[in-house]
């Protein structure tokens, strides 16, 4: 993700790129000597699209144990689009029981065998990115930069572990102690709906680059997405049981999972308390965890930086996704001295951010994922108003001529005090608060005092002042003049948000059990 801000703007506002205009551009099952798979197909209904009734383990694609069916919905439209059958406990029981096998021989691979197996799945990613793009769009309204800029980023995940492992050594000498690095055994990877595609191949990628097998759980809200991942596994003629793919409820399937005896190790990427009761789930039989949580990300624009530029970066940031984006900046710290030049700032920048259809090239904020979180976002901007927080753009209700679909108009709020919930509370929509500091001091003060610990951004034309403040950050990315990082430095959070990191070397080793052998 190493992008530079102004980069990032080009590419998420560019036009030049047109959206394909279906979700399956060829249909797996002919290609020679494929295995039959099942692509959604049309219900008859005007309604009802997409069928997802199967899901993927040992292998093959099986009808799920568990009965319930669960409705798929285009949030732009709030009609529904499709239908997914949900697993259940039976279902992940048994895909637990076939990574189990398949980790008997997977995990005495080579290098070069699973290296070959990376660059396989790259190909296979790499080949249905068109689709992926178009279900993201359609399933949570993925505006067209995000897509373009972003989604790529899921075949590069293989390929960067393929060359990771090319150089990583398995076995290490420390002293006279021969240091092996042995897979952990069975993982389950438990993934979002926002930017599915990539949080599934960052976990795939570093579990079988270390020789584990996997079980992924993805978001029942993502199933379309989900479907084309599964059948670029199945394309990629990986061994029977090396990854399943189940998808179900958390309080069902994902309870089973995270708390199976045969799991070793559970990667999860979503909200903080759903990782509270994962860690309580593995407790008993010490499961090894890797946790991206929530994230109330800071901006800090300190006194010399260029706030015109500074601020459409932290805009950029803080509505990217749709405001859906757990290492989203939603706080921006301004300089008293400088705050009416901020807001000024502000308020000509947010022409950018025209909430709409996501197709549409004009577009910089889609919907929000569901009904439950539109009326989630709109109680917390009720809320700010009531905490005594003053709107500067933006507001209750949907945007001007936009009669439906879950839209939220993108909203400032200015008069804002750390204190206050709206500014300590994750709210996973396009809601960014300003708050006004006197001096650097406070503003590192106000900065570090949340109970998250995900990313944080300075902006400066001082390098070593602003390094000099990135460096007193409680966060486990810092980013200076920029709103992403670099794909080889860790990821992850301090505080609550989360435990381990992912990318390079980091992510590799999570997967990774140290076996000391002293002669």
């Amino acid at each position: 993700m190493a992008c530079e801000a102004n980069h990032l703007c080009d590419t998420i506002f560019s036009s030049a790129i047109e959206m394909p205009g279906r979700l399956y551009h060829q249909d797996p099952r002919q290609r020679p000597g494929r295995r039959s798979l099942p692509t959604p197909q049309p219900s008859g209904t005007d309604t009802v699209m997409h069928k997802i009734h199967q899901i993927y383990i040992d292998g093959h694609f099986v009808t799920p144990h568990g009965t319930e069916v669960a409705p798929l919905y285009n949030p732009s439209t709030e009609q529904v689009i499709g239908e997914v059958r949900l697993a259940d406990e039976t279902d992940a029981n048994a895909a637990v029981a076939a990574a189990k096998r398949a980790f008997a021989s997977y995990s005495r691979t080579t290098k070069l065998e699973r290296i070959a197996i990376l660059k396989r799945l790259t190909a296979a990613f790499t080949d249905r990115l068109d689709d992926i793009k178009t279900a993201m769009t359609e399933e949570y309204g993925a505006v067209r930069g995000i897509v373009e800029g972003l989604i790529p980023l899921a075949p590069a995940m293989f390929d960067e572990a393929a060359k990771l492992l090319e150089s990583y050594e398995f076995e290490q000498t420390r002293g006279t102690t021969t240091v092996s690095m042995d897979p952990l055994g069975v993982a389950v990877a438990i993934t979002p709906w926002n930017l599915s595609a990539v949080f599934v191949a960052q976990k795939v990628a570093n579990a079988l680059a270390a020789g584990c097998t996997v079980v992924v759980k993805p978001s029942e809200l993502s199933a379309l997405q989900t479907q084309i991942l599964t059948e670029a596994f199945d394309a990629a003629d990986l061994p029977p049981g090396v990854v399943n793919v189940i998808t179900g409820r958390g309080a069902t399937v994902g309870d089973t999972l995270t708390s199976h005896p045969d799991v070793a190790k559970v990667d999860f990427t979503g909200s903080t308390g759903v990782g509270q009761q994962i860690m309580r789930n593995a407790a008993d039989t010490f499961k090894r965890l890797t946790l991206e949580l929530g994230g109330k990300s800071p901006t800090i624009l300190l006194d010399d930086a260029d706030i015109p530029s500074a601020v459409g970066a932290a805009l950029t940031s803080g509505f990217l996704n749709n405001g859906q984006t757990c290492f989203a900046g939603t706080r921006i710290l301004a300089p008293e001295s400088k705050l009416d030049e901020v807001l000024t700032a502000i308020e000509s920048a947010m022409p950018a951010f025209k909430a709409g259809d996501p197709t549409d090239a004009a577009t910089g904020v889609g919907p929000v994922v569901s009904q439950t979180q539109f009326d989630r976002v709109q109680s917390y901007i009720r809320l700010g108003q009531e905490e005594g927080a003053h709107i500067l753009t933006g507001g209750e209700g949907r945007p001007e001529g936009l009669d439906k679909g879950w839209f939220v108009k993108p909203t400032v709020f200015t008069g804002v005090t750390n204190q206050m919930r709206i500014a300590r509370e994750e709210i996973f929509g396009p809601v960014l608060v300003v708050i006004a500091y006197k001096d650097e001091q406070e503003a590192v003060a106000v900065a570090n005092d949340t109970p998250y610990g995900l990313q944080a951004h300075v902006f400066s034309q001082d390098p070593e002042r602003a390094r000099r403040t990135a460096e007193q950050l409680e966060a486990g990315t810092v980013l200076i003049n920029r709103i992403f990082g670099d794909p080889e430095a860790p990821f992850g959070g301090m505080k609550q948000s989360g435990i381990g990191r992912h990318h390079h070397t980091y992510g590799l080793e999570s997967y990774l059990e140290p076996r000391a052998i002293t002669a």
